[in-house]
Order: C-alpha cells, then structure tokens, then sequence
C-alpha cells in the first residue's frame, strides 16, 4: 500500500477483525495510540489543530480504541487533554484506555513509580482530564518507560481491583510486566489486557503473546512498529512490504495482527498521512509464506 493507495483508502475499508475485550466489549484490532500528539517529551508539541485532527481521523478510519495515558505530555501539550478537545463527548463504541503508575515531573523527568496510596490520585486525575465518570480500562504500568521490574505488584493492582469494585473503573491491565507479574495480578482481580514491548523484530515476549491468547486476554504491544529503539531495516521485512506493495511500517503492523488473534495494535502518530498509512495495514493479509520470511521467535 504505498501512497497512492493510501490515498484512496476508504472510511469503510475492512477491520481487521475483532476482540472481545474482558469478554464484554467487542474492538477493532487495529486501534490508536495517543503518546505522540502532545509531541516531544522534551520538547513542544507542533499544532494543536493538527493533533485534533489526527484524533478525530483515526476513529473516522475504524479505530474504536484509543490508548493513553496523563503522563504523556510535552512542554504545552498533555493527550488527554488533546482527545478531550477532539473526541468529548466520546462516541459510545470507542473504548478509551489509560496507564498509571509511573510519576513524570514537568520537566519531564521518570523520577519514581507511585506508592499504592497514591493510585487513587492517578484516577482521579485522569478521570478528570478526560471528563468521564468511568475509566474503560486501566493498565497498571510497571517501571519507568525504559526499565524492566520484576517486583512485586499486588499492593499495587490490589488498589486498582477496589477502584473496580467502587465503579470508576470499568476493567484492568497490566503494561511492562513478566509472566509472574501477570499470573499475580490475575490472582487478584480479572486482567483485561497486557500491554508489553513487542513487534515483529522484536519477539521476546512471545511466550507471553501465546499465554496471553490462550486466557483470553488482549495483548496490545507498544513499540510495534520499533518507537525508534527497534530498527525495521530487516531485509526480509523488505522483501516482505515489496511483495505487498507497503512500507515496512504496515508489514509490522500485519504482522502483529496476524500473529496472535490476541494481537490489539495500537500504533501511534502525529501525522496525519502516517496514520491513513497505519490503518490502511488492517487491509493487509499475510500468507503463510510472508510469516515463515518474518519468522516466529521466541
């Protein structure tokens, strides 16, 4: 799909089939990430008219679940504030998720995680930035964005599970997390969805993709398309978006979607044009032979 198709790409192209998410609510697998429309963490966001616009067009394309979190923020932008403006009052099938636990200073610093007594403040505050009653769903994120805890979390999701309970949230995930980490939350309350480092280049959460499809529960990967850590210069990737006539970025979408039906991508961007490319990848279909070049590692 290269830009000329991206162009002509349909409101009514099909989804890329669906997931009963908590077994309650049923979503696209393709949905939309919202960490890159306040712009740079260290630095000013570029429009705000733009940022609205990018919102409103990905669920115009189909995406009916947008991932965010209050602790995305730039020097003058914050996402939640970005998706209130462009989507409130939010359409009745559009399931809106968001992460806590790590604590951002202004500056921008990942200075601490939060302590289980101030978890509640977190809600709160994104139930207020977002001016919902109700928060669709939460991911209790573990760790700083770039580290990898394998403390304990029960204290902490045991918090979430009686927020649950009082009704401010409607269901939980867990973001960051081991195995154990999961089978602990589970122990404590239903987990909905897990939301970990995952792609095609990079597959070491693929015992974890596999359990995840087994329960039941979604597994939405971050940094899918690489988040600039992962280079997808891969030349089987290559070979793989010439065949189809996309970019590298739509074939790691696909790929995703075709390799676990537990698989909720959530790719993020600011661009308007990279978006109409990022949900035009639901349209892709991978053969058997695309997914023996790509590989399946564990």
């Amino acid at each position: 799909m290269t830009s000329s198709s991206i162009d002509s790409a349909s409101d009514s192209a099909p989804a890329p089939g669906t997931f009963e998410l908590g077994g309650t609510v049923t979503i696209p697998r393709l949905g939309f990430g919202a960490m890159q429309l306040p712009g740079r963490w260290s630095g000013p966001a570029g429009d705000t008219a733009n940022a609205v616009a990018v919102a409103r067009r990905a669920v115009e394309l189909g995406a009916r679940h947008i991932d965010t979190a209050a602790f995305y923020f730039s020097d003058t932008h914050r996402a939640n504030d970005l998706l209130r403006e462009a989507l409130y009052p939010y359409p009745a099938d559009v399931t809106i998720a968001t992460k806590i636990g790590p604590l951002r200073d202004e500056t921008g610093e990942m200075y601490a995680e939060a302590r289980p007594d101030q978890l509640r403040g977190e809600v709160e505050r994104n139930l207020e930035d977002l001016g919902v009653d109700v928060l669709d769903l939460v991911h209790l994120r573990v760790g700083r964005l770039g580290s990898d805890v394998a403390e304990s979390l029960g204290k902490r999701f045991a918090v979430l599970a009686a927020l649950r309970e009082e009704g401010l949230i409607r269901q939980l995930g867990v973001s960051n997390v081991t195995a154990g980490q999961l089978a602990e939350a589970r122990s404590i309350a239903p987990v909905a969805a897990v939301q970990n480092r995952f792609g095609v280049l990079d597959q070491a959460d693929a015992s974890l993709v596999d359990e995840c499809a087994d329960a039941g529960i979604a597994y939405m990967p971050f940094f899918a398309l690489g988040g600039g850590h992962t280079d997808l210069g891969s030349e089987n990737l290559r070979k793989v978006a010439e065949r189809h006539g996309a970019t590298a970025f739509q074939i790691a979408i696909a790929w995703g979607l075709a390799r676990s039906p537990s698989i909720v991508q959530i790719p993020g961007t600011a661009s308007l044009a990279h978006l109409e490319e990022n949900m035009a990848a639901g349209q892709l279909a991978l053969d058997e032979a695309d997914m023996a070049l790509l590989g399946r590692r564990q």
